[in-house]
């Protein structure tokens, strides 16, 4: 599949982004372990949450949809085998935090994915389920992989790196042991397990970079409103920024501190935009975001702590610094060399051939800004954030901009393009 993107005289109106991804994913597995039924409103319906929904149904969940809503009839954290593989498709989150809750099953299951999943590590999150009791064996840290679970004891586990899903996966399987389990980080992951096991009923403490659960609680089911999914508005915060003209209002944003970090840096960088109606759908913030376009931005440096808070949202954050005056410098984002595709290699090759004026570095990249970009054919490398930051990207370069391997957008955002159309003033 290929889109052609023509620069817009300006961006205007008002969206609705998707259900966040993250929060979808961990909605379904801990509805899956509570008591009782748990509803998802505004739930994500995207590749990547039907290949959890697929995996729970061979574990044995019901899962239903009313409407615009899913009912989930929990288990009581007692799952079934599964009669064949379990497929989580594309998707790292699903195996990765299926993982976590399959070391506490006493049973044998296989995990398998798409050929990109295939290639991205799953020893990160094995190591610490090992020392926690489980039998796993894989491809050399990679799927397919088989893990026999069962019988865990507590574990206190340092993270090499800031992961959440490698802490979601610990704290999942620290459910089923019998005590205090303790994820302790070098920086801040997202929070979004930690604030579901705690509204499901779970036992949680939390301090700076550090989180226990107790083990063994009963969860129950609840209903669920999931926020728009800042990892989607933050395409459209960025193309509203650098389209001059442009006025967007993008509605319940989810604004979670630890995911936040891309309002910050394009504040920073001098972006027109504001938060309204701050309030909270349970235990995440949300608020609609105003952004106004046209304004000059400024290079700057994104790393260290901060990267947490934005991985997903480097790849477009790269796209506005090529618009922006001055060198911006991404540094310690070593995490995007194992995403979807290698985001650091695949951005700075298809960005280049749009004009931009970049170098790769081992973990990020340094961009010269201000280089004028002009319509190419690029390809999204099989990555749905590759391809919607180079559909941003065309909407500022002169002629047309042709994206193939577009298709790979349904891995997250199935409307996006549809969305920005819906925008674009012609």
């Amino acid at each position: 599949m290929q889109f052609i993107i023509t620069a817009p005289q300006k961006l205007q109106g008002e969206l609705k982004v998707p259900g966040d991804k993250s929060i979808t994913h961990r909605a379904l597995m801990l509805g899956a372990l509570a008591t009782g039924i748990t509803t998802l409103e505004d739930f994500l319906e995207a590749d990547d949450c039907r290949s959890t929904m697929s995996c729970l149904r061979s574990l044995g969940v019901t899962i239903g949809k009313n409407g615009k809503k899913l009912q989930i009839k929990g288990l009581n954290m007692v799952l079934q085998q599964a009669d064949a593989p379990l497929y989580a498709g594309n998707s790292g989150t699903t195996a990765r935090l299926l993982l976590g809750i399959l070391a506490g099953q006493p049973f044998k299951t296989k995990i398998i994915g798409d050929q990109s999943l295939s290639n991205r590590p799953m020893r990160r999150v094995a190591e610490p389920l090992v020392q926690m009791g489980a039998s796993i064996t894989d491809e050399g840290g990679h799927l397919p992989l088989t893990i026999s679970g069962g019988n865990l004891r507590p574990l206190t586990y340092n993270t090499p790196q800031a992961s959440a899903q490698v802490k979601s996966a610990v704290l999942l399987a620290g459910l089923f042991a019998e005590g205090k389990t303790t994820v302790i980080e070098p920086a801040a992951s997202r929070n979004h397990t930690e604030l579901m096991l705690k509204s499901f009923g779970a036992e949680i403490e939390t301090g700076e970079c550090r989180v226990m659960v107790e083990g063994r609680p009963v969860l129950k089911g609840h209903p669920i409103r999931v926020p728009g999914d800042i990892s989607a508005a933050a395409f459209f915060m960025v193309a509203a920024v650098l389209v001059p003209g442009s006025k967007v209002l993008l509605k319940n944003v989810g604004i979670n501190l630890t995911r936040s970090g891309v309002i910050t840096v394009l504040q920073q960088m001098g972006a027109d935009l504001e938060l309204r109606d701050q309030r909270c759908y349970g235990t995440e913030p949300v608020a609609d975001l105003m952004i106004h376009g046209g304004v000059r931005l400024n290079g700057v440096t994104i790393a260290g702590a901060m990267i947490p808070r934005l991985i997903d949202e480097l790849p477009v954050l790269a796209v506005a610094a090529t618009a922006a005056v001055g060198r911006t410098v991404i540094r310690d984002a070593g995490e995007l060399r194992v995403k979807e595709s290698d985001r650091i290699h695949a951005l700075s090759g298809e960005l280049r051939k749009l004009g931009a004026h970049l170098t790769e570095t081992e973990d990020g990249m340094i961009i010269e800004g201000s280089s004028g970009l002009k319509g190419a054919r690029v390809d999204s490398c099989g990555d749905h954030r590759i391809a919607m930051s180079l559909a941003v990207a065309g909407l500022i370069a002169t002629g047309d901009t042709n994206i193939a391997g577009a298709e790979a957008i349904a891995i997250s955002y199935p409307q996006f393009m549809a969305d920005l159309r819906s925008l674009a003033i012609f």
